[in-house]
């Protein structure tokens, strides 16, 4: 049986005004809850779950054929356990990255512009390629439906970030495998960190291991059946002025099992610049520094400048390909 989660769950296909109102509270609260009534089929998920293991069954040598140092600027493909710094330390995780799938004559390709391209997909797991661009262009929807949500809770109009700063979503996208940790073990499978830009919607197997820092201590965040876990990230407590919280959150695999999730992250245009809205900026969120020392409502810049520095620390071997 799923274990329950002290976490809202939110049904955003209903009007307007009654789920904004609840994201408006879970924002304030601990910046996390699940959603439903999304409208994904869970036959979609289902194809995306039996590509990727495949793939993560595939020899490491076969897996390397896509790593990340073949991607180039656009930073995309596989990174073997260890290979990502969250924290500062090395995951227990391996992984996949994905964005929007870009060609090589789109202008912001042409331009060199870091982050953007073509995606790298396995020869050996065809399928995965025709599931994870059908699962970005579903999110993708799900993740406007849901910032329509935010701009109705923060008294903005409801198309306020599909017309502004995600006419032109960067979108990323990551399947991670985690092998099981033991017990007691202090490796994590994801170091604490809060998320970079707007929203993240997480779908999750069956496995869990998923913790949220609340106002109350570190809770989990179980899968439920038919949901995604949302989170919101650095980029929109910024625009909130502190409204909205950025939440620490982190990834234990405990169950002697693998496990598999699929974060999408859905973050502004990449040249777009990120200011506090006047109307929440006179509320700051109260309590203590940061868990990285950093105030993202005291960044100025473009969001691709915030996402180039992030990304630099947890890649530190690729940064320069991409910086």
């Amino acid at each position: 049986m799923t274990s329950p989660s002290v976490l809202p769950v939110i049904d955003i296909s209903g009007p307007d005004d009654g789920p904004a109102r609840q994201i408006e509270a879970a924002c304030r609260d601990t910046g996390f809850f699940y959603v439903t009534g999304h409208g994904v089929p869970a036959r979609l998920l289902g194809e995306l779950d039996a590509a990727s293991r495949r793939f993560f069954a595939l020899p490491e040598a076969e897996k390397l054929e896509i790593s990340m140092d073949r991607g180039g600027p656009a930073w995309r493909g596989y990174f073997p356990v260890g290979g990502e710094l969250t924290s500062g330390r090395p995951d227990l995780k391996e992984g996949v990255y994905f964005g929007t799938e870009l060609p090589d004559d789109h202008p912001r390709v042409r331009a060199g512009l870091p982050l953007h391209g073509r995606n790298l997909f396995p020869t050996q797991v065809p399928e995965l390629r025709a599931a994870v661009l059908a699962y970005l262009e579903a999110l993708t929807g799900v993740a406007q439906a849901v910032l329509r949500l935010v701009a109705v809770s923060l008294d903005l109009p409801a198309d306020y970030f599909a017309a502004g700063y995600t006419a032109e979503p960067t979108v990323l996208f990551r399947i991670f495998h985690y092998p099981p940790s033991p017990p007691d073990s202090d490796d994590w499978g994801v170091g604490q960190h809060t998320d970079y830009g707007l929203l993240t919607l997480l779908a999750q197997d069956d496995n869990g291991g998923l913790q949220v820092r609340t106002p109350a201590g570190w809770v989990d965040a179980p899968p439920l059946p038919g949901t995604f876990v949302c989170n919101i990230g650095d980029m929109l407590e910024r625009l909130t002025g502190g409204w909205y919280r950025s939440t620490l959150h982190r990834v234990r695999n405990v169950s002697g099992n693998e496990r598999l999730s699929y974060p999408f992250f859905f973050d502004p245009d990449f040249m777009a610049e990120v200011p506090a809205l006047p109307a929440r900026a006179r509320t700051t969120a109260a309590g203590e520094p940061r868990w990285d020392g950093a105030d993202p409502r005291a960044f100025t810049g473009t969001y691709g400048e915030y996402l180039l520095a992030k990304v630099s620390k947890v890649f530190p071997q690729l940064s320069g390909e991409v910086l």
